[in-house]
């Protein structure tokens, strides 16, 4: 009898072992069972019921598009808009740039670097409702310590949650120290991660500090920028904590945010459908603006 001669294909062992490659969705399973029960069943559930009239009880109508029509007609509801659009602007453009300038500050240090980037992160340790219990009594203008400080300085002293002029800078003021630290954290672990190379050879060629900054630095450190901004922008839209604990969105309603009156129609007024209907706006919105900035992301590579 002959022998047959031995291949590779002959031999099991070295080949893919049976069924791995098919068994490897089912660790994504518990994923995709997380994310559909908290995300994905939710959302669908609130564009079902934004067609309906539901007030947490008996009364159960369906209403076709009406939600949608009070909702985009509603004074209201677009002030909310105006108030959510103005916050997340005038926040994110903080944020950014005193977390940028501390982290190149930062990064330029050579000694206490651990210290400080510990003492940063301390708001970040606390929750959005305790930031706005605690800058309440802060900017109180009969016990407030800011209060206290400016008339010590002979300073005006503004009605900063009082007055509707400066309520709104108010919760830019407390949202900026409660997450410019997420901003610092993420800048600062991008220009310690840039390659050196680029900057030799810009200093080599004379360019000053700012010129390095701006035609090395900045390009460099784009595509982390804009993931920060993407990041806080959201964040920002979503804002409920600060406003709730400190103005609920008043005075008037000169900081009431799209969440705040989402709470007020769901828990108020029991206009449940109505509260549903503007978190399908606020999400289609937001899916825009995330899809906007993926756009600019990927035309930012393509122009590289």
């Amino acid at each position: 009898m002959t022998a047959q001669p031995t291949t590779l294909t002959s031999v099991p062992s070295l080949g893919r072992p049976r069924g791995r490659g098919e068994r490897r969705w089912v660790f994504v399973v518990p994923l995709l069972v997380v994310l559909g029960i908290t995300s994905v069943y939710p959302t669908l559930y609130s564009i079902y019921m934004s067609f309906f009239d539901w007030d947490w009880g008996q009364r159960f109508n369906f209403i076709g598009i009406d939600n949608y029509t009070t909702l985009l007609t509603s004074e209201r509801f677009w002030n909310a808009m105006f108030n959510t659009a103005t916050f997340t602007v005038g926040a994110v453009s903080v944020e950014l740039l005193l977390g940028l300038g501390i982290a190149i500050v930062v990064n330029r240090l050579g000694f206490g670097v651990g210290i400080i980037r510990t003492l940063l992160l301390v708001p970040l340790m606390v929750s959005g409702i305790v930031t706005a219990i605690i800058w309440k009594i802060m900017m109180d203008p009969t016990l407030g310590i800011l209060d206290y400080i400016l008339r010590t300085l002979g300073l005006p002293t503004p009605a900063f949650l009082g007055d509707p002029s400066t309520a709104m800078a108010s919760m830019v003021l407390i949202d900026t120290w409660w997450q410019t630290a997420f901003v610092f954290i993420v800048l600062s672990a991008g220009l310690r991660a840039l390659p050196v190379e680029p900057f030799e050879a810009a200093e080599v060629d004379g360019a000053g500090a700012i010129a390095r900054f701006r035609y090395v630095t900045l390009p460099l450190l784009r595509p982390i920028i804009l993931t920060v901004l993407l990041f806080r922008t959201i964040d920002c839209m979503k804002v409920f904590a600060i406003i709730f604990g400190t103005t609920g969105g008043g005075p008037l309603t000169s900081t009431e945010s799209i969440q705040i009156l989402a709470y007020r129609a769901a828990f108020k007024t029991q206009a449940m459908s109505l509260s549903m209907t503007m978190m399908v706006v606020f999400s289609a919105i937001i899916f825009v603006i995330v899809a906007l900035y993926m756009r600019v992301g990927a035309d930012r590579e393509s122009a590289q």
